[in-house]
């Protein structure tokens, strides 16, 4: 005796060899002797062997039209045996019986499975839409493979073309053009956004980063909302200096300015004149909100996204010629030791009389013209006042420089017509040190003032090598300083509009903005560090872009490089670390010949290869030669 069963969804032949009440000894087609349950037959059967019988049943299997067994199946509930004996008409054999199971089984669309051996016909528009599905599958399989095939061969299917965005920039993976992309990304290798260039998808590597980042950081795009009008200026006291700033050619928000004047003891005062927009954006405002959205401008190389709309900007910036309100800090210094005797704080309008630029000022304003004489300048008699000071300022902090390591270079970049000049400057150069000793006086004599009136501010602090921002006072070993907060850039950054009002309300002894414990200012330390973060990370990825993009402009094939440590090296007059896999064991220092074999503008990257060593084994890498890594 014989019997057909079902097993993990297949129907089976066996042969009986043992028949018990709940279940069967069965030997398979295959030899193998197996348990089978009671529940799992569907029939027995005396004739013929069961490899014969499932090759007949299949045969009926594949004749029976699925369409013609559900137009003359019962709309109710029937057995597959039921459905047997109305398709041919007479009593079914037990090879037509289970032919005809089998079509049932796999024909789920058409019937429902209701129990074992038994079905029920699928509604007229369930059976339709199910047909409808699988044709539109079918289609989708068809089209999936055609874009496949394109895309395999570096060709970009039309169909795709107006969904380049999304596919770059916010996929949809149950969908077939994704689907298709991603299929074609593991039989090529390479990465959609690899594929797509291939492809010839991307017009501008540039605008690929670009929409990168202001697809996260600015879904609602880089324009500002309508807002109310600015107030007017307010009246304040006319200070009675006149100012300078030191800025480079293309800042239009320019925070900070400076005047030196005689007193009449024979000492110096020195005033440090911060724009003051606070007076005009006031919390919880329709701009203090843009504001606390943007959080900071956003540098790159060729551009910049500002903080503030450029009507707030123009209202309060320290432009040339104009009168502004400014926060100005006051500070008295000997004539001879250029010591800080003390220093006061004041809110009043600052005649602006020059914007000095940097790519002007330091043909005149250098190294060499402060040691030697030379030919008069504007405003030589204040800068050279306030690069003693600044000397002084630095050696008060315990930073002078140790002339025996050598100076660490920064680089500006300049695009233009989609063309990169990269620039370098000696940091600690007069016009840097200048700007940046005053900033940190102030910043750090301002924050102590805010600590000790219990004054709620935010602070830049770093202890154990970590900077972070805080709302309690603490040192900037970094700096040295007990305490450091920022409020030279109300312009560009929001921490330093939160902490300028708090410091206009203790020049006008009234009640500060932020009361201890404020919650606003706990949220606005949590969301400027992280929208910094990536407004730097963006800017450190953009100007190594342009280094490659400088690569390529000058055609270059090999570039002089200095080991940092193992196998990685800063490249000589770009602000680009990268590894070398094939550098051998250098010392820190030793200069290197690499031949450059790709770059990727894409993944920003860049292959090179070891050349030769220019550096002569007598040589000694110099001290602090890899000082500065990034």
């Amino acid at each position: 005796m014989y019997l057909l069963y079902e097993e993990d969804g297949q129907f089976k032949a066996g042969t009986i060899i043992t028949d018990n009440e709940a279940s069967l000894q069965v030997d398979t087609q295959h030899g193998k002797r197996i348990k089978v349950k009671v529940i799992n037959v569907m029939m027995r059967f005396v004739a013929p062997s069961p490899a014969e019988f499932m090759e007949s049943a299949q045969s009926v299997r594949d004749e029976a039209d699925a369409d013609f067994l559900w137009e003359v199946a019962s709309q109710d509930e029937f057995g597959f045996a039921d459905l047997a004996t109305e398709y041919f008409g007479h009593v079914p054999t037990a090879i037509e019986s289970a032919g005809i199971l089998m079509r049932l089984h796999e024909s789920p669309m058409h019937f429902y499975k209701k129990g074992r051996g038994r079905y029920k016909a699928a509604p007229a528009e369930s059976l339709t839409a199910a047909k409808a599905g699988v044709e539109r599958r079918q289609r989708e399989a068809e089209q999936l493979t055609a874009y496949v095939a394109e895309l395999t061969a570096f060709s970009l299917p039309d169909d795709l073309r107006e969904h380049v965005t999304q596919l770059l920039y916010a996929p949809d993976k149950n969908q077939l053009i994704w689907k298709a992309l991603d299929a074609a990304c593991k039989q090529t290798g390479l990465t959609p956004l690899k594929l797509l260039d291939r492809c010839g998808a991307i017009a501008s590597s540039h605008d690929y980063h670009l929409q990168l980042f202001l697809r996260e950081h600015f879904p609602r795009g880089i324009g500002f909302a309508e807002v109310e009008a600015l107030p007017a200026v307010p009246e304040l006291p006319l200070a009675a200096v006149s100012a300078f700033s030191i800025d480079d050619a293309s800042t239009t928000e320019i925070d900070d300015a400076f005047s030196v004047l005689r007193l009449e003891n024979g000492n110096w005062q020195v005033g440090v004149h911060i724009a003051a927009p606070t007076l005009g954006i006031t919390p919880a405002s329709g701009w203090d909100q843009i504001a606390a959205q943007r959080l900071s401008t956003v540098y790159y190389p060729g551009g910049k996204i500002t903080m503030l709309p450029d009507v707030a900007i123009t209202d309060y910036t320290l432009s040339e010629s104009r009168t502004a309100p400014a926060l100005s800090m006051y500070i008295e210094v000997t004539d001879a030791s250029w010591q800080v005797v003390g220093h006061t704080t004041r809110l009043e309008q600052v005649h602006i009389a020059a914007n000095l630029r940097h790519e002007l000022l330091e043909t005149d304003f250098n190294h060499a013209n402060l040691t030697t004489d030379c030919a008069e300048y504007a405003h030589q008699t204040e800068l050279t006042m306030l690069w003693h000071l600044s000397g002084a300022l630095e050696a008060a902090r315990g930073k002078t420089p140790d002339p025996n390591l050598p100076q660490r270079v920064d680089y500006n970049f300049k695009v233009e017509n989609d063309r990169v000049t990269i620039t370098d400057r000696l940091r600690g150069n007069p016009i840097d040190r200048v700007v940046s000793e005053l900033m940190i006086y102030v910043n750090a004599e301002w924050g102590k003032w805010l600590a000790d009136t219990n004054t709620m501010a935010l602070y830049r602090t770093q202890q154990n090598g970590k900077v972070k921002m805080s709302t309690k006072p603490g040192p900037h070993v970094g700096l040295g300083v007990a305490q450091y907060t920022w409020a030279s850039s109300p312009l560009r950054r929001y921490v330093d509009l939160i902490n300028q009002r708090q410091l206009i309300a203790l020049v006008q002894e009234t009640p500060p903005p932020y009361p201890p414990k404020s919650d606003t200012l706990y949220t606005v330390l949590r969301d400027f560090e992280l929208a910094y973060d990536a407004y730097n990370e963006f800017q450190r990825k953009m100007e190594r872009y342009w280094c490659l993009r400088w690569l390529q402009q000058e055609n270059c094939s090999s570039i002089h490089a200095n080991v940092i440590k193992e196998n990685l090296v800063r490249l000589q007059g770009l602000p680009f670390v990268t590894r070398v896999p094939s550098l051998p064991e250098l010392s820190a220092g030793t200069e290197v010949n690499l031949g450059i074999d790709d770059v990727d503008l894409l993944d920003v990257e860049l292959s090179c290869s070891f050349l030769n060593k220019l550096t002569p084994d007598s040589e000694t890498a110099p001290a602090g030669a890899e000082s500065g890594l990034e």
